[in-house]
């Protein structure tokens, strides 16, 4: 069964800082491109980062350029998403999600991951 786990969310005061992983199982994602992705009380899912297969590509959400760092370890099949600065807008369930496609670059687009986890909050108080 092919799983994707995040962890280390949590509660934080504004402006500190938190990093999630996601792990892989059940098979590797080694050579895909992997996204992040978070939904807040009442809206939809938005994407916040990818990450090309090789890492030498990241793509971000204008909201959190500066702040936020999407990076991966191949060799453990970890992908994770690094958050400071943090503000109570960035209050949200974060999922991270894998995309079967090889390819070059990473999409943004929501429908394009087909492989997601079951998310980890993250709240930020003011």
């Amino acid at each position: 069964q092919v799983q994707l786990v995040e962890s280390g969310g949590g509660l934080v005061q504004a402006g500190g800082s938190l990093r999630l992983s996601c792990v892989a199982s059940g098979r590797t994602f080694r050579r895909n491109p992997m996204g992040w992705f978070r939904q807040a009380p009442g809206k939809e899912r938005e994407f916040v980062g990818a990450i090309s297969w090789s890492g030498a590509s990241t793509y971000s959400n204008d909201s959190i350029k500066g702040r936020f760092t999407i990076s991966r370890d191949r060799a453990k099949d970890t992908v994770y998403l690094q958050m400071n600065n943090l503000k109570p807008e960035d209050t949200a369930a974060y999922y991270c999600a894998a995309d079967s496609r090889y390819m070059e670059g990473a999409s943004r687009r929501e429908s394009d991951y087909h492989y997601w986890g079951q998310g980890t909050q993250v709240t930020v108080s003011s």
